[in-house]
């Protein structure tokens, strides 16, 4: 299994980043707008269009506000046998937080690609977080 990680310093409060981050159903406005295009709610999961014009079903895992952190499991993707994956915020100061990113996925062979779209993702992530705050 590969794993892919991504500790991204946000300059916004932990509160205001988990608010974005359990909006499930509006990534495409609130978290990674450019990177993700449309976002539609199906019972416990959401169907996610990028802008490369990938389309990821991920079922919601879990959802826990007392830890900030989303779980969520990429299913029937042609790229992917495996895939689950991660976001947890944790506060370093009052204005200021880290989210923690993580991916587990097989084949071995999908790294090149997920890690790019992780890499893209993040920097949005990074970038719309700490300007919504500011």
């Amino acid at each position: 299994m590969t794993s892919i990680r991504k500790d991204i310093s946000i300059d916004a409060p932990a509160g205001a980043v988990w608010n974005a981050v359990r909006d499930v159903g509006q990534i495409h406005t609130r978290f990674v707008p450019g990177f993700v295009t449309d976002t539609k709610l199906e019972d416990g999961a959401r169907v996610v269009t990028f802008a490369n014009g990938f389309v990821a079903r991920e079922l919601i895992v879990d959802l826990d506000d007392d830890a900030r952190r989303l779980a969520y499991a990429v299913t029937g993707s042609a790229l992917m046998s495996h895939h689950n994956a991660s976001f947890e915020v944790i506060p370093e100061s009052a204005e200021r937080c880290r989210l923690v990113w993580i991916a587990d996925f097989l084949p071995h062979e999908a790294a090149e690609p997920v890690g790019a779209m992780m890499a893209e993702g993040a920097a949005i992530m990074k970038a719309t977080l700490g300007r919504k705050a500011g």
